[in-house]
């Protein structure tokens, strides 16, 4: 079926804005499969269903719309923690900043090297997992990046990892234009933390894909932040097998547009997936928006969705999350939660959770709710003679909690918290 109009004029004013990369046989292959697939479905516009919340404008433009860089003068996030760390500046690798590509147990290239070469594991990941994710929920963005990202990378994981990959993304053009496409795999047994930070530019398309083993374990933390006037899509696709884990956190502060996708693919019996995040937004021109794809196609798997949203001056957040349970899937526990907590009448809190379910044996819940703070509680802790100001952010760390209580890692969540309370302090 032909594209409307308007919608292929805009991908084909896109398009020409950027040159498809050379590479290897398989790599130029996967990349021109990619394009074709954008080609099919046209960059996402206004009145696409999953679109509708949220103005992707910003985002399909041909050049990258003005961003002002931010010095907060803080350390990046997980600094402190002992992790191989990894920056990328704009989009580019900064070798002079990084430590050397090398761990026991891990295989770590960047993805400018692996697409150059004839023969690489990373044929069968690359592109793989984001061509999966476009059924039945197209994701253009994403096929795009497939397309034309340069680098990011390749990380292979065969036992189990002595400490996490840190990845700092820093901003230092105002009208960067940053594509980075992650691929890991975790082979059988094996296990993983990915730490990520940063703003990364001006405006930053990203995806990662993750392929895990049987009895495999991936761990995800990540904090987007905190340029306000910075513009991120990420996609996040992953499948799992047998008795594999995958868990993901996210928390995003600032920023004037912010679209995180999750497409995971439960492939394998007993497999559990956590994903959850913490949003914190602060004006009228804040939007933040979560969009979660969740397929069960395996035997007493787990699933769940926490997302906790906190929302002041007119800032608009959104959650759309689905628990797809194909028949056969017995035995399924999926779970969905997401709560908007507003501190003012301006803001907003938009919510589609969903499910679709073909199994009689299933456990399948999830709930969306939005309010204020509890003036009870409030109450309750003035009489106490906790100041106004400290008692409503500490209301809202305990709303944020059941997010951040997600991470496994002790240190990496009180991390998180303290970010958090640095945010809310800032912003009182």
């Amino acid at each position: 079926m032909a594209l409307p109009k308007i919608k292929a004029d805009a991908t084909e004013a896109r398009l020409s804005a950027l040159t498809l990369p050379s590479g290897a046989e398989w790599a130029t292959k996967a990349r021109k499969e990619a394009l074709a697939r954008v080609a099919a479905m046209g960059i996402p516009a206004r009145r696409d269903e999953y679109w509708r919340f949220t103005n992707p404008a910003d985002l399909t433009a041909p050049t990258a719309p003005k961003a002002a860089v931010f010095e907060s003068g803080e350390a990046p996030t997980f600094a402190g923690v002992d992790a191989l760390k990894v920056v990328f500046v704009d989009g580019v690798f900064d070798a002079e900043a990084s430590d050397d590509l090398s761990m026991e147990g891990v295989e770590i290239s960047r993805l400018a090297s692996a697409t150059q070469q004839d023969i690489h594991w990373a044929k069968d990941v690359y592109g793989v997992l984001e061509n999966r994710g476009q059924t039945p929920v197209e994701r253009p963005l994403a096929a795009l990046n497939t397309a034309f990202a340069t680098d990011g990378l390749v990380i292979r994981v065969t036992g189990h990892a002595p400490r996490p990959i840190a990845i700092t993304y820093l901003h230092k053009e105002e009208t960067s234009d940053a594509n980075l496409h992650h691929v890991i795999k975790l082979e059988e047994g094996a296990e993983f933390t990915l730490l990520e930070a940063g703003p990364a530019a001006a405006r930053f398309n990203k995806v990662t894909e993750v392929d895990i083993a049987d009895t495999a374990s991936f761990h995800h933390v990540r904090t987007q932040g905190r340029d306000h006037e910075r513009r991120a899509v990420t996609g996040l696709f992953a499948r799992l097998g047998t008795e594999s884990k995958f868990k993901s956190f996210t928390l995003t502060a600032n920023g004037i547009l912010t679209r995180n996708e999750v497409v995971l693919e439960l492939t394998g019996d007993d497999a559990i997936a956590h994903v959850a995040g913490a949003c914190v937004g602060d004006g009228k021109d804040f939007h933040h928006d979560d969009t979660v794809f969740i397929t069960h196609d395996a035997v007493n798997c787990e699933s769940r969705q926490v997302f906790k949203k906190v929302l002041r001056n007119g800032a608009v957040g959104v959650f759309q999350g689905k628990i797809l349970v194909k028949a056969g899937a017995q035995k399924t526990d999926g779970y969905q939660i997401s709560q908007g907590l507003l501190l003012d009448d301006d803001s907003q809190f938009l919510a589609k959770p969903e499910l679709e379910i073909y199994a009689d044996d299933v456990a399948c819940s999830h709930g969306s709710t939005v309010g204020a703070i509890d003036e009870t509680a409030l109450f309750y802790l003035r009489s106490r003679g906790v100041p106004e100001k400290a008692a409503k952010n500490l209301l809202t760390l305990a709303f944020l909690a059941e997010a951040v209580q997600e991470i496994e890692d002790e240190g990496l969540a009180e991390e998180v918290l303290a970010r958090m309370s640095e945010w809310l302090d800032r912003h009182n």
